[in-house]
Order: structure tokens, then C-alpha cells, then sequence
């Protein structure tokens, strides 16, 4: 394929989809992820597209949000090794609350696992990922249905949270930084997303590294909010993911780091409940208990005293993959 070729197939899939990751076009175009890199860079020059962390997507600074068919073609491997992750941090007979998003679908299918568990959802996807667990209660929210993400939005939505709490909160979107948080491209998205955060006494935040950096509308969850990030490995000579990183762990979020792109895990045939396989990867600066003080919670605490049940304390539902805990000093 010659290099006119690749650029304009590139610009297809950006415009087709909003934000596509360097691994990505690598793949479809058949080609290394330093032609692509090459490739992109002349792009942003003719202003055609925006270069971000590990990726490409519409010029503006402000990325669309794509339908859920585009999106459950991006970084699929990524998607995966996070949900393995995150399925981790949930444990038999908790109750949580689980936002839209082919990330947040990801996780579903891993927690049909976890006895005892209740789901409160407003995504279709999520409630069908769990429709035959039979351990597994799924409650869903009203609202009206949103087609092109398959969730349920609106007044009825929110209302039907209200006076709901749990001990944590899965959440995805279409863009974080360190300066707003997690963001989103929908209003009446936005609008459930920050209904699903007063419901939790935790936030984990599942996002891949394309999404890092990026921004949108409408922000959902403020980065002071945020518990803990659950991302994937960046490539390495992506240095403003690496900041971005930074900026967040400085901001007090734990950020646990998924392994290889590969999708696979690391601990496979570890015991549950175990946290073998981690990597601490100490970041410059001082660091400070994401409770804001001395007396707050401790950075492994992850188990909140709201949380429904004790049940299983300690006891993790699944293998947990390989983990580096980025905190601050």
C-alpha cells in the first residue's frame, strides 16, 4: 500500500469513528505502528486530524462520540486486559453500580463469575452480559433508551438512583484528563453518568490509553472524585501518556496499569484474593493517602464501609493480571 494509500484510510477510520488508537491503524492498514505514527504526524500538518496519546481523532480538541458498532472494533485487546483487571477489585456479594460503554460491556462478562453480586445498570449491554448469571441480580434504571450506545438516559434514569448507594462505581467514557476528569460527548449521558457517581462511595474509572488526554463536552466525573483509573499499557515512546499519568496520580488517583497489549494476563494461576504479579512504579513528587490527609483511607483500601455486605472480604472473584500501582510520594 503506498503512503497516499494508508493516509487516506487512516482519515476514513478517524472520521468514521472519532478516535482511533495507533495500534489500530497499524493493523488495518497491515503496516508498523512507526509508519503509522509517520503517517499521522503529516495528517495533523495538513490539519486533517489530531494527534493524542497513542492515537488520532477529529480536529478540533473536542473528540465525537462514536456509536457502539464503531466502538467495539477499537482496541479490543486493551478493552480486555482492563476488564480482567478490574473484574479484580470486586468481590463475591458486593453491590456496585455499572455505566455504558463497550469497556464497561467487557467487564460484565467477567463479573457473571462473581456470586452473590448485585448490578445496578442503565446499559442494556451490561444487563444482557448478565442476563443468564444466575448468581448475579441485575437491576436496571428507567429512562428513555439512547440508540446509538444502548443506555437508558433521562429524567427517569436519575430519579430512579436516588437515595441508591453502593460501594463502588465502574465507569467509561470518551475522554480524561487531569484537568476535568472524565468526560463525554452527550449531555443527557453526562447527566446519568454524574447520577451514577452519587450512588457510589468509590469511582473507578476503566479507560484505555487513546482516551487519555483526550476532552470532551460535558464532564461526567471530576478528577478529585475519581478512586482509582484502570488503564493499559501506552506505548513506550508515548511521553505525553506517561504525563498525563503523572498528572493524575498528582491529583491522588490510584492508577492501576493492565500488561501487554497482548490482552493476556500475568497471573493467571494466581490464588484468588492474592495481589502477586504487581509492580510498584514509584512517580517524582511526594505522596498523599487518596483521602486528602494523614487520616485518610490507606491507597489499598478498596473495600468501602458502604458497602453492602462483608461477605468474602479480601477474596477476589477472578485472576488478577499484572498491575503497576501508580501513586504519589
Amino acid at each position: 500500500m503506498f503512503a497516499a494509500e494508508r493516509r487516506q484510510l487512516i482519515l476514513e477510520m478517524v472520521r468514521a469513528n472519532g478516535a482511533v488508537s495507533l495500534r489500530e491503524l497499524a493493523r488495518v492498514v497491515q503496516t508498523s505502528e512507526v509508519t503509522v505514527r509517520r503517517d499521522v504526524r503529516a495528517l495533523e500538518a495538513e490539519g486533517l486530524l489530531d494527534r493524542r496519546h497513542g492515537g488520532a481523532v477529529l480536529p478540533g480538541g473536542f473528540t465525537r462520540d462514536s456509536g457502539i458498532p464503531q466502538k467495539s472494533h477499537l482496541a479490543t485487546a486493551e478493552k480486555t486486559a482492563i476488564a480482567d483487571l478490574a473484574a479484580g477489585l470486586v468481590e463475591e456479594g458486593e453491590a456496585i453500580v455499572v455505566g455504558a460503554g463497550t469497556t464497561t460491556q467487557e467487564l460484565a462478562r467477567r463479573l457473571a463469575r462473581v456470586p452473590g453480586l448485585t448490578v445496578v445498570t442503565n446499559s442494556l449491554l451490561v444487563a444482557q452480559a448478565l442476563a443468564h448469571a444466575n448468581r448475579v441480580e441485575v437491576v436496571m434504571t428507567g429512562g428513555t433508551l439512547r440508540g446509538s450506545n444502548y443506555a437508558l438516559v433521562g429524567s427517569g434514569a436519575e430519579q430512579s438512583l436516588q437515595g441508591l448507594r453502593v460501594s463502588r462505581a465502574f465507569l467509561s467514557g470518551s475522554g480524561l484528563t487531569a484537568e476535568r476528569g472524565l468526560s463525554t460527548s452527550n449531555m443527557l449521558s453526562a447527566s446519568v453518568d454524574r447520577a451514577l457517581v452519587q450512588a457510589a462511595a468509590e469511582v473507578v474509572v476503566l479507560a484505555d490509553h487513546t482516551k487519555l488526554g483526550s476532552d470532551t463536552m460535558f464532564q461526567t466525573v471530576p478528577t478529585d472524585l475519581i478512586t482509582r483509573l484502570v488503564t493499559d499499557e501506552p506505548p513506550g515512546q508515548d511521553d505525553r501518556a506517561a504525563t498525563e499519568l503523572q498528572a493524575l496520580a498528582d491529583q491522588g488517583v490510584q492508577i492501576a496499569v493492565a500488561g501487554s497489549g497482548s490482552g493476556t494476563t500475568a497471573a493467571e494461576s494466581l490464588p484468588h484474593g492474592r495481589q502477586q504479579g504487581r509492580r510498584d512504579m514509584p512517580l517524582p513528587g511526594q505522596r498523599r493517602t487518596p483521602g486528602g490527609g494523614p487520616g485518610g483511607p490507606g491507597p489499598q483500601q478498596l473495600r468501602s464501609a458502604a458497602s453492602l455486605t462483608e461477605s468474602g472480604q479480601g477474596q477476589g472473584p477472578g485472576d488478577r493480571a499484572r498491575v503497576a500501582d501508580l501513586r504519589r510520594r
